[in-house]
């Protein structure tokens, strides 16, 4: 599935995409004030994106032929529901590409293909200092699990469980 308009496009990454990727990563993590914590490299996101077993899929955005954004997702599951669901891990929009609706524009697409794959729902997190961002997610109708509490094990910590 493709996006496009005269000047923008959307298009599923491809392998030779790894270095757009990463870079954007970085500027996601620049713009979430934590640009050294970017541990991923280009190999290991050749192995986990297009590798014999993906585990995520990514979506680039471009205005004309630049790299401007991108969203990476999965599919997750419902119990509940006996279906799966799209979790979308990462959205981002360069700061000077954002206000022309192509944040909105990717998520028109993600939710394209959780209703072409049968998702019974999409689901995200948000960090709570990202005011402007919230706002526009609730603008198209999500609403925040504010009875959940998200829990990480970190390496570390798989490690430590794994063993005990």
């Amino acid at each position: 599935m493709r996006t496009e308009t005269k000047n923008f496009t959307i298009r599923p990454a491809t392998i030779v995409d790894v270095p757009i990727i990463l870079q954007l990563i970085r500027d996601l993590a620049t713009y979430e004030r934590a640009p050294s914590e970017v541990a991923a490299t280009e190999e290991q996101l050749v192995d986990v994106l297009f590798g014999e077993r993906p585990v995520a899929e990514v979506l680039l955005a471009f205005e004309d032929e630049m790299p401007i954004g991108f969203a990476v997702f999965f599919h997750n599951f419902s119990t509940w529901l006996g279906r799966p669901g799209l979790y979308l891990e990462d959205l981002f929009v360069k700061p000077e590409a954002r206000g022309k609706g192509y944040g909105r524009a990717l998520l028109i697409h993600l939710a394209k293909i959780a209703r072409d794959r049968g998702c019974g729902r999409m689901e995200w997190a948000v960090l709570d200092w990202n005011g402007p961002a919230i706002q526009f997610y609730r603008k198209l109708g999500a609403k925040p699990m504010d009875e959940w509490t998200v829990f990480r094990l970190t390496t570390d910590g798989i490690a430590k469980l794994a063993q005990s």
